[in-house]
């Protein structure tokens, strides 16, 4: 009666509500009904889009087999009359527990090394379907609550999820299965990857995926509660021979960083993998260090770079969403990414088995991007692009936007990205065993991270991060002697590109001086200082004991000019 009452009924007996509609939605009715609000979502149908889908697939050859999950009762009915020659059947989900929040699902922590406990999970609860009926669409309706964390959102990731498993069930025989999202929000875009998006016409997203590589994604955690890859596994998985993959790294604005990717590079090599490396460079990266770059390994990609449109001028972050041109390494169907400023310790060719996103866990429900796999493609780039000026970065930076796209990640153990760093508040005993993994040989990481100042703007005589108050939290001389070994093991033509500039010399005497004045109880600024780069001197100003006396005035940042070959060679005769 009220469907058809004179205050709704209308000539086509459906009034429009959305684009091109020709049915009412009384869905209020269910909505009342609902115990669980989270799943509803308020979203108009654009019915016309929806029977254009329909009339496509069906094109493509016999009865076309259709679920629904999450629609209410008008909504259904509406699929059931688009579709006369099509079998419809709507699908019961059971709602997530209450409990289970998104912080449950990304802790900020868990027990890798299950020293108390065995981190474990919760389970949502799986989609009921029947296994003899394979659909040639799986449809589903996702809420988007623009006014909270949406890429957040529980039973938005249960229902992706649930989706997901229906496709994936139906992997054998040559019928695809498609799945269509109808959601004002773009859904997982690592679970349902553009490149095997089908359609997307406002709010209807029409997917293929691959449901072998869909499936292997499912038998994951369902969030970074329990490690992607345990801690102590005696086999670890190897990526597919016919992959194309390569480590890739990014410089830019600066060249300071090029030792630290040199070295880095090394340190691969070192490790036994042979896999290609790629370095993006803007045009700031000199033709002198593009060769040392080159002479380390790298292939070298000039790239434009990206401004961040919420940092300030000159800002640290200005130019480091320049990181998303990682995504338009499209010969590549695998990166490891990984920041220019650690080592690899152990070989980690292993992660080209991950999938996008897999990394360590940072503070919060967010990952580190300093070590992460990525699959390049070029209508992901177009995403991150998208949402530019939209979305706010947590940090400022490149690594808060990106855990704002990339919500559901695949945790690692920490050991693959291992952060040189000692939290206020670690006890002595934490504070130990973080030394004796910085130095065990044979190493028991795989990737050492080095934050605060990095090994090559030091002196080789000891961490320059006791020298300082604030970066005191990142000095470690066991460390900063291990990232020294890597160096002296490298050619000597690829040295010269760690030596110092004569600021670099007067920042670092500044320091010492100001630990001295201090009294730093540690005692570092006593040492002599015997690294033979002191005396080298590759500027064309070599007094740098005379900037002290004006040192302190301004901030240094070293965007001076490359130095010169002649004045290398000269410094560095035996080179």
């Amino acid at each position: 009666m009220l469907c058809f009452s004179p205050s709704v009924y209308q000539s086509d007996h459906f009034p429009h509500t959305g684009s091109g509609s020709r049915f009412a939605n009384v869905g209020w009715i269910w909505e009342k009904m609902a115990a669980d609000l989270r799943y509803i979502s308020h979203l108009d149908i654009n019915w016309t889009e929806i029977s254009k889908i329909i009339n496509n697939l069906t094109n493509k050859g016999g009865q076309l087999n259709i679920f629904l999950l999450n629609f209410n009762a008008t909504e259904i009915n509406n699929w059931q009359q688009l579709s006369h020659s099509a079998e419809t059947k709507s699908l019961n989900l059971e709602h997530a527990d209450r409990s289970i929040t998104w912080e449950v699902l990304y802790p900020e922590w868990i027990d890798e090394e299950e020293e108390t406990e065995v981190p474990v999970c919760p389970s949502l609860p799986e989609p009921k379907f029947p296994k003899h009926f394979k659909p040639d669409l799986v449809a589903v309706k996702l809420p988007c609550n623009r006014s909270s964390e949406w890429s957040r959102d529980v039973a938005r990731l249960h229902l992706q999820l649930s989706a997901a498993k229906i496709a994936a069930n139906f992997l054998e025989g040559q019928q695809p299965v498609h799945v269509l999202f109808v959601t004002e929000c773009f859904p997982i875009p690592n679970l349902f990857i553009c490149k095997e998006r089908v359609m997307r016409n406002g709010n209807m997203w029409l997917y293929k995926p691959e449901l072998r590589t869909l499936r292997e994604k499912l038998q994951l955690p369902v969030g970074s509660c329990e490690l992607a890859l345990p801690l102590k596994a005696t086999v670890l998985p190897q990526p597919k021979p016919d992959l194309r993959v390569a480590y890739a790294t990014i410089l830019h604005s600066a060249h300071v960083y090029v030792c630290g990717a040199i070295t880095a590079a090394q340190s691969i090599r070192q490790v036994g993998s042979t896999r290609d490396l790629v370095i993006l460079v803007d045009e700031s990266i000199s033709k002198y260090h593009r060769g040392g770059l080159e002479a380390a390994g790298w292939k070298i990609r000039t790239i434009q770079r990206i401004r961040n449109p919420k940092a300030e001028q000159d800002a640290y972050n200005e130019w480091n969403y320049s990181k998303f041109r990682l995504w338009q390494l499209t010969d590549y169907d695998k990166i490891i990414f990984i920041d220019a400023d650690l080592l690899i310790l152990r070989d980690i060719d292993f992660l080209f088995s991950m999938p996008e996103i897999t990394a360590t866990g940072n503070n919060a429900t967010l990952f580190n991007s300093g070590v992460m796999v990525v699959e390049p493609s070029n209508c992901t780039f177009e995403l991150l692009m998208e949402h530019i000026n939209e979305i706010q970065s947590y940090n400022g930076g490149d690594q808060g936007y990106l855990n704002e796209i990339f919500t559901w990640w695949h945790r690692i153990p920490k050991h693959m990205n291992f952060l040189k760093h000692f939290w206020v508040g670690d006890e002595e005993e934490r504070k130990e065993m973080k030394t004796r993994l910085f130095g065990a040989d044979p190493p028991i990481l795989y990737v050492l991270h080095y934050l605060g100042q990095k090994p090559w703007l030091c002196f080789r005589d000891y961490d320059c991060n006791w020298n300082n108050e604030i970066l005191l939290e990142f000095a470690s001389d066991v460390a900063h002697k291990r990232w020294w070994k890597v160096h002296d093991a490298m050619p000597e033509g690829l040295q010269k590109f760690c030596l110092l500039r004569s600021k670099q010399k007067a920042s670092l005497e500044w320091d010492r001086r100001q630990a001295e004045k201090a009294n730093f109880k540690d005692g570092h600024w006593k040492r002599k200082i015997t690294d033979p780069r002191l005396k080298a001197c590759i500027d064309d100003f070599c007094f740098w004991e005379s900037m002290l006396w004006h040192w302190g005035e301004t901030n240094w940042t070293d965007d001076s000019t490359p130095p010169k070959p002649k004045a290398i060679k000269a410094a560095l005769p035996g080179l």
